[in-house]
């Protein structure tokens, strides 16, 4: 997808490394947040408004709504970002091309076991992790820029 500049999981959506660190790597500027609970979440949608800085468009959407908008071209360097694994599988179902995915975020929780570092999956995620892998799409983690990307596949198997 031309100007497709991130891919991101992240359950904390806007924070200090997508606005520092990403946003600059990238040229990133846009950013589009996918998420079905947000969407319908004033509140929520204000905070992660004001967590941009002020040269940076915001664009949040329900999984639908992101579904259509995405076959449309992205008119500048745009990042997405998602809390899970399971609307990128949905979004890649309804037609809409993903050719990588940073996962670069998942806290531990009940029901999770650690798959690496601080990124925690239960089994429903680590299933719709094999699924984008499956589709040949390159599923990494990598935090910062400046670290190595370490491949998702090779540290699936840790979780039962």
């Amino acid at each position: 997808m031309e100007n497709l500049a991130l891919t991101r999981i992240d359950d904390r959506l806007i924070h200090g490394q997508v606005v520092t660190a990403w946003m600059k790597y990238t040229s990133a500027r846009k950013v589009i947040v996918i998420d079905d609970q947000v969407v319908k979440d004033e509140f929520m949608m204000s905070v992660l408004e004001m967590a941009a800085p002020k040269n940076i468009s915001i664009e949040i959407l329900s999984g639908a709504q992101a579904a259509e908008r995405l076959k449309e071209k992205l008119a500048v360097p745009t990042i997405i970002l998602v809390k899970g694994p399971a609307i990128l599988n949905y979004l890649m179902d309804n037609g809409v091309d993903i050719p990588e995915v940073d996962l670069a975020g998942m806290g531990a929780k009940p029901g999770r076991s650690v798959l690496l570092k601080n990124i925690s999956v239960n089994k429903d995620e680590k299933d719709e992790f094999q699924k984008i892998i499956d589709r040949g799409v390159e599923l990494f983690i990598q935090v910062m820029p400046n670290d190595k990307r370490v491949s998702v596949a090779d540290h699936l198997h840790k979780i039962n």
